[in-house]
Formats: structure tokens, sequence, C-alpha cells
């Protein structure tokens, strides 16, 4: 796999046919290379429940496809029950994964379309369905390129960047969002180190954050997720980049579990701390991190996978939140498509997004 194929990602898009959605199964990486391609709501709705697409804006673009797939699955001919049909699957995949706040957003955007046609025929709502899911996608890829310049920004050649879970080309569409700058700088011979946190349980940062950049030569060394603040100590960071999956108004932000404590080390050492992800990310009716909903998975994903034996007895409970919340206050710099905020966040939010953001 060479560096093109890595800054553009063939992760998510519809089948050659238009009629299922094709993944690349990244539960399967790095060890093996596998594509799904997916139709009923059953298998979208387990693909993004069991991390086989991940990465809030991934998830987004699937989802746009998702619905628009199930629509054109409809024997409907009527548009109220058309319609009526699309919100219950519309539910149904939302309920897949609720701390991500672009699966929510994408799926109303294309039921919005449905919504808005109440005198066209089906075939007509399906098609501009469909024109509004290939819209996400595109708009997507525009964005991380967006998001990696303002990033690369940020930093200068021969810096050390430590990464939490997996925010690349993977998670996205093209260069990926905490990954993105890295990316750009390959593609611009700027040379710059990635440390990378494994990223316990799911280890998305072994999988797939070393994955990507070891694939396109950029430099990367893998540690431990316990293994941050030595680093730090040391003075090998400059700066640590993080992706986001739901971004609250004051700018408390939420993503894979781990991140909250980087960002406490980051601040003990002195280190810039920023999260990079799409407006998209940012839920303007959520006040702060308490009313962020966290996702929490089963506890075999703790003691059994990725072991060849338990790593503890069966009796023994587990507790395996897939989010914490970093508080806004350790947060140097929130990087969107649209420019980089800075603290007070619900102030820079509202000059960059208007009141037209809900603010």
């Amino acid at each position: 796999m060479d560096l093109k194929q890595i800054t553009h990602a063939d992760n998510v898009r519809l089948s050659d046919d238009g009629r299922a959605v094709r993944i690349l199964d990244q539960s399967r990486l790095p060890n093996e290379t596998v594509y799904l391609e997916l139709s009923s709501p059953e298998e979208l709705y387990e693909a993004i429940a069991s991390l086989r697409v991940r990465g809030a804006p991934a998830i987004g673009i699937f989802a746009g496809y998702a619905l628009y797939v199930l629509a054109l699955q409809s024997r409907e001919t009527q548009v109220g029950p058309f319609v009526a049909e699309c919100r219950k699957h519309r539910d149904y995949l939302n309920a897949s994964r609720p701390t991500a706040v672009n699966l929510k957003h994408m799926l109303d955007r294309v039921l919005a379309v449905a919504e808005s046609m109440p005198c066209a025929d089906v075939a007509s709502i399906q098609d501009a369905m469909g024109q509004a899911a290939r819209a996400i996608h595109q708009e997507d890829i525009a964005m991380c390129t967006a998001i990696s310049e303002y990033g690369l920004s940020l930093v200068k050649a021969g810096d050390g960047i430590l990464t939490h879970c997996n925010a690349g080309p993977l998670a996205t569409s093209r260069y990926g969002t905490g990954l993105g700058p890295l990316f750009l700088a390959k593609e611009r011979g700027i040379p710059l180190h990635a440390w990378c946190d494994e990223t316990r349980p799911l280890l998305q940062g072994a999988r797939l954050t070393t994955y990507e950049l070891q694939r396109a030569g950029i430099d990367c060394t893998l540690i431990c997720d316990n293994m941050a603040s030595l680093v730090m100590k040391e003075g090998k960071i400059n700066a640590c980049f993080v992706g986001c999956d739901r971004v609250a108004r004051n700018g408390d932000t939420a993503n894979k579990i781990g991140t909250s404590g980087v960002a406490i080390l980051a601040k003990f050492y002195g280190i810039p701390f920023y999260v990079l992800g799409p407006s998209s990310t940012i839920d303007f009716t959520c006040p702060d991190g308490a009313h962020i909903p966290i996702e929490e998975r089963a506890g075999a994903e703790i003691k059994e996978m990725f072991f060849e034996k338990p790593s503890a007895l069966p009796e023994v409970k587990c507790y395996n939140p897939a989010f914490d919340v970093t508080d806004h206050s350790l947060i140097t710099a929130i990087v969107t498509e649209k420019g980089i905020c800075y603290p007070p966040f619900d102030e820079s939010f509202a000059k960059m997004f208007g009141k037209g953001a809900g603010l």
C-alpha cells in the first residue's frame, strides 16, 4: 500500500451497484485486509457497534450511505409511509453508538431530505437521499484537508507528536483529523515523529495508527498508554494531537478512553494539547461534558480480546467505558475545518460559527 492509498482511504463507500455500503473491516487490521458489503439493517448496525467502521467522520459517511441503502430497499410507494420507515431506520442505526454525534447528525441530514419532499414521488426522494449521502463524503474530504492545514501550522519540523487512538484516513476519508497534519507534513517533506499510544482496550493506536503511519513512511514509535508520562518528561513530545467524537458547547470533549489522562499529563508538563475534528462533532445543544452520554462496552474487551488466554479470572468484574471527557480547561485549542478555536471556547465557537450554530 503506497502513500496515496493511505492518505486517500477507500474505507467507506457505496458498492459498485450502489445498493450496499462497502467498508474496510477495521476490526481485522493490521493482519488482515477484508472488505465487506453490507445492506441489511442488522449488518449496518453491527458494523458500527462492533467498530468494523469507526472514527467519527467515517461513521458519519457510513451513516449517510446506510440510510440511503435502506431507503432503496423500501417497498412503500406512498411518501408518508416511506418517510416513517426511514425514521425507524434512523432511530435504529443511531442507537448503535450513542457518544459519536456525527452518527446522528448525518442520519438526520439524509432523513431531512426525505422529510423536505412531501410532494415528490418515492423514487425522486431516494435519488435525492443518495445525492445527500455522496455530498457528505465529498465534504469530508475537503474538511480533512482544511483541518490538516490548520493543524500543521501549529507544529514545526522535527517536532514529536503524541497521538491517542486513531484519527487518520481510516477514521475519515482523506488525511484524517488528529493524524492529518502528519500525513500532510509527509507530503511536503516536513519531518515529524509520532509517538503513538497503543490505546487500550481495543488498541486502535497500535493496530490502526501505526499501520497507517508506517505504510505511509512516517516516522513513528508505539508506546503503551502508561508510558506517555515518561516520554513527555524526557522532552520527546512537543504537542499532543487527538480526534474527537463529540464536543460540548463549552469545549469539553469526548474522545477514546484515556484521552483525558493524556491531557492532564500534557498540562503538567506544559505541552500543548490540541483536539482536531470537524465542526459537525460540536454539539451546540450540549452545554458541557456532563451531558455527553458515555458508551460502556463489554468487559470481554479488557480480559479476552487480543489475548490467547483470558488475562483475568472469569468472575472478575470489568468496567469498560469507551470514552472519557477531557475538560475544556486542559485543551489548548480545538482545530476545525473553519479555523482554530481558542479558549474560552463558547466565545470562539460563537465568533467562528455564528448565532446560526445554535448559540
